[in-house]
């Protein structure tokens, strides 16, 4: 499932992300999202999150729904 619906983006979902120095070579990182930044319902390059860890990129893969 991807990430560019925010209603498929909850706090607590198993995802990989892309950070933004990752955009070019598209390595993904994987974690617990803590908090979804993105206000609007949809997004075309993925809802921006920001992980348990602490890092912040776009929803590229939501690993559980």
């Amino acid at each position: 499932m991807n990430g560019n619906s925010r209603s498929s983006v909850r706090s607590g979902a198993h995802v990989k992300i892309v950070q933004k120095q990752d955009q070019l070579d598209g390595k993904l990182t994987e974690g617990i999202v803590k908090d979804v930044l993105t206000k609007s319902p949809t997004h075309p390059h993925g809802i921006k999150v920001r992980l348990q860890s602490g890092i912040v990129g776009r929803v590229k893969e939501i690993m559980d729904a």
